[in-house]
C-alpha cells in the first residue's frame, strides 16, 4: 500500500472514532494508533493523567545519542452538528477526491500522515543514524492541554524532549505574486482576553427615560471594534513572511494593500499576523427583560503578537476603546515563537522547491493556539513548526472548513503530507 493510500485508510479510522471535546474520550483513538506504531517497531507508551484520556508517545532510535525530532498531533476536535454537513461528520467517508469529516483538517489528518510516513520508514529497517524519532499524539488540545500536551510537558519532560518538532498551523499553499508559497508557522499569538463594563443606572423598561441604560453605552464600542484605525507591530515571522512575498515588512500599510488588491481573500489571513487584535465575542447586561441593565459587559478576544504583553495589549484598547473604558483582563497567555532561520527550515524550503518547483517555504505566524507553546515553553531550544504541507487544497480554503460544517481534506493532500513527513525524516535523522 502506497503512503497516501494507508494514510487515507487510517485517516478513515480516526475520524469514525467520535473525539470531541468535551469530553474526548481519545482513548480508542490512541490505542489505534499505538497497535499501528507497535506493529512498525516503535517502542510505544501511553501517559494519562485522567484513564479515558491518554497520551501516546511513540519512539525509534536512541534519545540519548543525538537530536530528537518530534511529530506532534492531537487526536480531540470540536464539536459538529450532523444535521449542518453533507456527509456524516464520522463517517471518514471519502467523496468527490475529498475524505469527509471532523479532524480531517483539524488534525487528524496530520496524525494520520506523520504516523503513515513513520511506519513505512521503521517497516523498511531503516533507524536513525544518531538520536531518535519520536512521535507524541495527545488528547485535549482543543481545550488547551491541561490533560495533554501541557500535563506531559509539565509532568513528563523526559519522555517528550525534543531537539526539532513538527505540529500543526501551517503549511497549505498560497499563490501571491505570480509565486507558490507554503507557510511555516513558527510563532504563535498570545492570548490576553479581558472584559470592559459600561455603568448606569437601572430603571422600569417600560419607562425607558428613567434610568441610564448601560447596554446603550456599549454601541459606540462596538462601532469602534469594527472599525479600528491601523496599527502594527510586525515580529520577526510576519516580517519574513512579507519580506518573502516581496513587500516591504516595514510598510505593513502598503503591504496589506497590495495584498488585499491582488488577492482579497489572502489579507483577511495576513491582516491578523501584524499586530494585536480586538475581536468582541460575548455580550451580557440585564438578567430580566423588563429591567434597564445598571451594567453592561463586552467580552473580547485579544490576540498579542510573541515578544509582547499586557502592555501592548492595553495601548491598543486605549487606541480603539479610549483611555477611560474599564477593563478587567481575564486570561493572559503570552506568545511563543522559534527561529525563522534554521536546519530545519532549510530542510522544508529545500523539500518544498523539489516537489513543487518554484514555490517556497516562507515564515508566518498562527493568530490562533497550537501545542507548540507547551513544547517552547518546556525546551527553550527547540525547534518548533508548524507545517502539514497540501498542494491541492490552498490556505485560505482549507482555513475556511476548520471547525466548520463539511470539513474536509483532498485525498492527495494525504499523500503529500506523508511524503514530506517520509522524506524530511530520512534526511534530518540520518
Amino acid at each position: 500500500m502506497d503512503l497516501q493510500q494507508e494514510s487515507v485508510a487510517l485517516l478513515a479510522e480516526l475520524v469514525a472514532l467520535n473525539t470531541v471535546n468535551p469530553p474526548g474520550n481519545e482513548r480508542p483513538a490512541i490505542e489505534r494508533l499505538a497497535a499501528f506504531l507497535t506493529d512498525a517497531g516503535f517502542t510505544t507508551e501511553a501517559l494519562a493523567a485522567q484513564p479515558d484520556r491518554p497520551n501516546l508517545v511513540a519512539t525509534l532510535g536512541d534519545d540519548r545519542s543525538g537530536p530528537v525530532l518530534c511529530l506532534l498531533g492531537h487526536v480531540d476536535t470540536v464539536l459538529a452538528d450532523a444535521d449542518e454537513w453533507t456527509h456524516d461528520p464520522w463517517s471518514g467517508e471519502v467523496a468527490d477526491g475529498y475524505l469527509w469529516g471532523r479532524g480531517s483538517i483539524d488534525m487528524k489528518s496530520q496524525v494520520a500522515a506523520e504516523a503513515v510516513a513513520a511506519a513505512a520508514r521503521a517497516r523498511d529497517g531503516w533507524r536513525p543514524g544518531s538520536g531518535a524519532l519520536r512521535l507524541v499524539f495527545t488528547a485535549d488540545e482543543e481545550t488547551g492541554g491541561d490533560v495533554g500536551a501541557r500535563w506531559l510537558c509539565e509532568r513528563h519532560p523526559d519522555k517528550v524532549r525534543c531537539d526539532m518538532l513538527l505540529n500543526e498551523g501551517g503549511g497549505a499553499v498560497f499563490e501571491y505574486g505570480g509565486g507558490r508559497h507554503y507557510g511555516v508557522c513558527c510563532a504563535e499569538k498570545g492570548i490576553f482576553r479581558f472584559t470592559v463594563t459600561a455603568r448606569g443606572v437601572a430603571g422600569h423598561a417600560s419607562l425607558p427615560r428613567t434610568g441610564d441604560n448601560a447596554l446603550l453605552k456599549l454601541a459606540p464600542m462596538l462601532a469602534a471594534l469594527a472599525d479600528p484605525p491601523e496599527s502594527y507591530a510586525v515580529t520577526d515571522a510576519p516580517a519574513a513572511l512579507l519580506a518573502g512575498l516581496g513587500e516591504d515588512p516595514g510598510d505593513p500599510g502598503a503591504a496589506l494593500t497590495a495584498i488585499a488588491a491582488a488577492q482579497p481573500s489572502l489579507r483577511a489571513l495576513v491582516e491578523p499576523m501584524l499586530g494585536v487584535t480586538l475581536t468582541p465575542t460575548m455580550a451580557s447586561a440585564s438578567t430580566k427583560i423588563n429591567v434597564i441593565p445598571s451594567r453592561a459587559q463586552l467580552r473580547i478576544d485579544c490576540r498579542v503578537p510573541p515578544g509582547l504583553g499586557r502592555d501592548a495589549a492595553r495601548a491598543r484598547i486605549a487606541e480603539v476603546l479610549g483611555e477611560e473604558v474599564e477593563v478587567e483582563f481575564t486570561e493572559e497567555v503570552t506568545g511563543n515563537q522559534s527561529p525563522t532561520r534554521s536546519p530545519l527550515m532549510s530542510a522544508i524550503d529545500n523539500w518544498v522547491g523539489a516537489r513543487d518547483p518554484g514555490a517556497s517555504a516562507v515564515p508566518l505566524i498562527l493568530p490562533g493556539f497550537s501545542d507548540s507553546k507547551w513544547f517552547r515553553d518546556a525546551f527553550p531550544d527547540c525547534t518548533a513548526y508548524g507545517f502539514f504541507p497540501m498542494r491541492h487544497q490552498t490556505a485560505v480554503e482549507a482555513a475556511s472548513l476548520m471547525h466548520n460544517a463539511d470539513e474536509r481534506i483532498d485525498v492527495r493532500d494525504l499523500g503529500f503530507a506523508a511524503a514530506c513527513y517520509f522524506d524530511l525524516v530520512g534526511e534530518l535523522l540520518a
